[in-house]
């Protein structure tokens, strides 16, 4: 019986279309392993399929223990198969509309931890899909977003200087009546940023406050025209040069800056803490930032002659302008995203 050649290229793509069926239909696992599905919780694992693939999904506890549900969901939320109170499956089939990431939910709701091992194959759709890459890959990728708020800034600051003290204060020597020790109070303001004093005991350490003052009203310093209440205890909390020098000679006085609970220990006698202390005719000094009440403490011991302290204070305070502006403000979110490799 002759062949013709029609007939022969007929029988070899019967052979060829039997082949790629036979080889299309033949399952290609995808995973086969076991997850511990944690007390009341669920655990998670993704896998790609391709449209056309047939997904098999088997399952088992370990140790015959239910769960409380085994769900196939195509990404994002499209649930293919849910199973309650189950324990085992064997060779759940479903057809793979189109190519996704499916998700395999294991979920738990005894008190115990529980082992799924699990086994999903796939029978490709056509020859074509035959390698289909399963594997979910995970990458992180950031949104970023923009917001307009309204925020508050410093819109300038002024310096402000205040002469906020000026008072003389009597004390008596230890053999007069009544006390040998006196004290005042003041109040520092809010946002001093630095302050300063100068006491005197003498006619001759007043002069010299007024001599320092005349000195720097006729210099070139800046800041005697730009600030009208500018002296020499301003330049001596700025740390500038005051003009003021310390007298060697005259009555003295011991004093002491405090705050105010350490005054009834000072007029006690009893041991006190204080900022800072000194002793002379006169004394000048600049403070740091400080802000409230405190006191001037004085004692004085000399036997027969009272003393009249002269107290002057200065404040360099900070005054802040606010004010509000609109601003454009960044803000980068990280997710991470699945996807397939095919």
């Amino acid at each position: 019986m002759l062949v013709t050649k029609k007939q022969i290229i007929t029988l070899l793509l019967s052979s060829v279309l039997l082949a790629i069926t036979a080889y299309s239909q033949q399952p290609v696992l995808v995973a086969e392993s076991s997850v511990k599905v944690g007390i009341k919780g669920e655990e998670l694992v993704f896998y790609g399929f391709a449209e056309g693939d047939k997904l098999i999904f088997s399952f088992e506890e370990a140790n015959g223990k239910d769960m409380k549900e085994v769900e196939i969901l195509e990404m994002p939320a499209n649930s293919r198969f849910i199973e309650y109170k189950t324990s085992r499956i064997d060779n759940k089939t479903i057809t793979i509309p189109r190519t996704a990431i499916y998700k395999f939910r294991f979920a738990n709701s005894a008190l115990v931890p529980r082992v799924c091992k699990y086994k999903i194959e796939r029978i490709p759709g056509n020859a074509a899909t035959q390698n289909f890459n399963s594997t979910v890959y995970v990458d992180t990728y950031y949104d970023t977003t923009y917001t307009t708020e309204t925020e508050n800034y410093i819109d300038r600051t002024d310096t402000v200087i205040n002469n906020l003290q000026e008072r003389t204060v009597k004390v008596n020597p230890p053999t007069a009546p009544g006390s040998s020790k006196s004290t005042f109070n003041f109040m520092l303001p809010e946002n001093t940023i630095a302050w300063s004093y100068y006491l005197s005991t003498t006619s001759t350490g007043k002069q010299l406050f007024q001599d320092a003052a005349k000195k720097l009203g006729t210099s070139a310093v800046r800041e005697v025209t730009k600030f009208s209440a500018y002296g020499p205890l301003a330049a001596v909390a700025l740390d500038h040069s005051s003009h003021l020098v310390k007298l060697d000679t005259g009555l003295v006085i011991n004093y002491w800056i405090v705050e105010p609970e350490n005054v009834p220990q000072f007029s006690s006698g009893e041991q006190f803490r204080f900022i800072k202390k000194g002793r002379g005719s006169n004394d000048f000094s600049r403070m740091d930032a400080r802000e409230g009440a405190f006191f001037f403490c004085f004692h004085n011991d000399n036997k027969t002659v009272p003393v009249s302290v002269s107290v002057r204070i200065t404040a360099i305070l900070i005054n802040e302008k606010m004010g509000t502006r609109q601003v454009r403000k960044m803000q980068v979110t990280p997710r991470r995203g699945m996807h397939l490799r095919n």
